[in-house]
């Protein structure tokens, strides 16, 4: 009987239980400028969170602020239940390494979801099919090389000279693993930080770049998700201002039904 395979991504966001400390290792599969990809790192803080026995109900929304670099190798995570109630709880997760200071700090609140009116003003961006378009090529950051991106509009342009004029920093791309693996609550995290810097699309180079802090909200649960039965999501991302090293992005994560999985906004540090 053939053994299957641990996904990477699974792999990567492993996590093994404590009391109220846990620990997971970094991973080369996920690698970016100078440290772990970020969307990885907080789809294995939420992990730890999933699987802890005091959870209950779905993530409603995670935010990781990026305090300091996070070096290759192991790391603690310091979970914490900071007040529960009927219906939602309020997490909190430090990360450490060596016993030293906070390297990232999330905090998550989880939900117990049910039936209610429902109504969704937002449209659907639509797009060309996600087998009709090109995959983008790899790149050398070792994390963007597990996800398959296919751009419908506002493809980045790199290896020329920067813009003599700032390009739109909107972008609508189709976004899935690599290696197909179905939609959870894990990788709509790190689906969340898979966009590329916007300083990236509007000035066409690639410059010092590094999130400091995102939040995503989860419009969708557990059996929502199931129930999409997809590996892929339809993502736009745009930003509104890139002022004194600084600059924002706020993106959707779609599901190729029309459904609104996610929402995300995130304020990133770039050097230009």
């Amino acid at each position: 009987m053939l053994t299957r395979t641990p996904h990477l991504f699974d792999e990567a966001t492993a996590v093994t239980a404590g009391d109220s400390r846990w620990q997971g290792r970094t991973s080369p599969d996920y690698w970016a400028f100078v440290g772990p990809f970020g969307g990885c790192t907080a789809a294995t803080m939420l992990r730890a969170l999933m699987q802890h026995p005091q959870r209950a109900g779905d993530p409603l929304a995670l935010t990781v602020n990026y305090c300091a670099p996070v070096a290759e190798g192991v790391f603690d995570l310091d979970v914490r239940l900071v007040k529960a109630n009927r219906s939602s709880q309020h997490w909190s997760v430090e990360m450490t390494q060596g016993g030293g200071e906070v390297a990232t700090l999330a905090t998550a609140v989880f939900a117990k979801r049910r039936p209610s009116w429902s109504h969704q003003p937002a449209q659907f961006p639509g797009a060309v099919p996600f087998e009709q378009l090109r995959s983008f090529p790899k790149l050398a950051m070792t994390w963007a090389n597990q996800y398959d991106f296919r751009f419908a509009a506002g493809e980045p342009k790199f290896g020329g000279s920067a813009a003599t004029e700032p390009s739109s920093p909107y972008s609508k791309l189709w976004i899935a693993d690599r290696m197909p693996r179905k939609l959870d609550a894990l990788s709509l995290m790190s689906m969340s930080d898979a966009f590329f810097g916007r300083v990236f699309h509007a000035r066409h180079e690639l410059v010092p770049f590094g999130t400091v802090s995102l939040t995503t909200y989860f419009h969708a649960d557990a059996a929502d998700l199931e129930a999409e039965d997809t590996t892929r999501v339809l993502a736009t991302a745009d930003a509104k201002t890139f002022h004194k090293s600084y600059g924002d992005q706020h993106g959707e994560l779609w599901s190729p039904s029309g459904r609104l999985l996610a929402t995300t906004t995130q304020i990133a540090y770039f050097k230009a």
